[in-house]
């Protein structure tokens, strides 16, 4: 019996030789919880690591597949951020799919990740022209770009004045950074088609002190200021209007600039500030209950609990939400779910988010429906403005989805991606 018992045993574990266990699928995340940023970093690293432990946790991974999602600490900073890719690339089986969450350190990894045929998906953030995927094949920044954010803010300001803006002023104060600086040719570009006189303040990391900059705009006075910032120079901005009471509703924000984060700090001053958005803020949906259950109650959460249906939070749990998708995605074309960094791209650029699909993953109404294709990595390029309630201390959808200006973004995405194909040596592939 004994020798029987031995035998069985070196069959089992000849067979298990012969078919190893399934990989992890890997999906780093190059995150920053400490320094100026971190307050912005936190929530979405929370996020972003809470949905891809709830598809463990309750799916058993991604066909099958579990994930493994390995955090880098970057500090916000783009060397480190580099380092962290350099680090994390060859973990496990390779990682399937980069989130920099930082404009700077895309910039970095655009030419490194397309060597080492690893997909980043820059959201909503990062280089702009990456959204033609005919020249930036492993970069996308779907469901909408900087560009498209400068485009819809305007059009949200020439529907609050009746579809006029020819004189009026709008000032820009951005981060002096790669970041601040994307969406400034565009609103010049903007400026010249709608007649409003642009002018653009710099304000240099972190973005503490403003006072110059705020005493510059009360003096010149523009009808409608928008910003470009991140981190503390958000919420010092929002408290440097409100020092100067400059009127809130006419304050307008990226996606990256309307987080509680940015406002709490200004109490009542920060009352009807304005920013764009991605998706929409609060956890009124059904993907909170699976959320609670097998993750907050079960003690695998990522944070201390704070962050939940935060701003930030949601659109890290929305980054998660689309890289999963697209893996599954990729599963389904290549018929295997194992897949590697090129097949995760393939999903990537198959992925097709309809208002089926958001309610099917318990997130009804959540953000916009939208496709990717070999020639349009930026997905649908619209976006909605939400507002401060400082009473209620909530955000609010004021707005319903605003498409950009294709007439204007289409030609600079043309115009930037060519130089860069040129620079580059990159012969631009063709897409059916």
């Amino acid at each position: 019996m004994k020798m029987k018992s031995m035998l069985l045993a070196a069959a089992v574990a000849v067979t298990m030789g012969a078919t190893p266990a399934l990989a992890e699928l890997v999906f780093p995340s190059l995150s920053y919880r400490t320094g100026p940023y971190a307050p912005n970093g936190i929530p979405f690293a929370d996020g972003y690591a809470d949905y891809l432990t709830l598809i463990n946790e309750r799916d058993g991974g991604i066909g099958g597949v579990m994930i493994d999602n390995p955090e880098c600490e970057t500090g916000y900073n783009t060397e480190k951020g580099v380092e962290c890719y350099e680090s994390t690339k060859g973990i496990g089986s390779g990682a399937l799919v980069y989130q920099p969450l930082s404009t700077g350190i895309t910039y970095q990894l655009i030419p490194k990740a397309t060597a080492d045929g690893i997909p980043v998906h820059s959201m909503g953030y990062g280089r702009t022209s990456a959204a033609n995927g005919k020249v930036f094949e492993w970069i996308f920044n779907y469901p909408a770009t900087y560009w498209d954010g400068a485009s819809i803010a305007v059009k949200h300001i020439m529907d609050q004045e009746g579809g006029d803006i020819s004189g009026k002023k709008i000032t820009l104060v951005y981060h002096n950074s790669a970041y601040g600086k994307e969406p400034i040719r565009t609103l010049e570009e903007l400026s010249k088609k709608h007649g409003f006189a642009f002018n653009a303040i710099p304000v240099d990391h972190p973005g503490q002190e403003q006072k110059s900059q705020w005493l510059q705009i009360r003096r010149e006075r523009p009808d409608w200021v928008l910003m470009w910032g991140w981190g503390v120079m958000n919420s010092v901005a929002v408290q440097e209007a409100a020092n100067i009471r400059f009127p809130m509703d006419h304050f307008i924000g990226i996606w990256w600039s309307g987080s509680e984060n940015d406002v709490l700090p200004a109490g009542d001053g920060a009352n009807g500030y304005k920013a764009l958005a991605l998706a929409n803020p609060g956890m009124s949906y059904p993907i909170y209950e699976d959320l609670k259950k097998y993750v907050y109650d079960a003690g695998k959460a990522a944070g201390d609990g704070t962050n939940p249906g935060t701003v930030l939070y949601n659109r890290g749990m929305y980054a998660a939400l689309l890289a999963v998708e697209a893996a599954k995605k990729a599963q389904e074309i290549h018929g295997t779910a194992q897949i590697n960094a090129a097949q995760m791209r393939d999903g990537m650029e198959a992925l097709n988010v309809t208002a089926d699909l958001m309610t099917s993953l318990g997130l009804p109404d959540f953000g916009p429906e939208f496709s990717v294709s070999c020639a349009n990595h930026g997905g649908s390029g619209v976006g909605k403005v939400q507002q401060w309630d400082a009473s209620s201390k909530t955000w609010s959808v004021v707005t319903d989805w605003i498409a950009s200006d294709r007439e204007v973004i289409d030609p600079l995405i043309a115009e930037d991606s060519d130089a860069f194909a040129k620079e580059n040596s990159i012969s631009m592939r063709e897409c059916n």
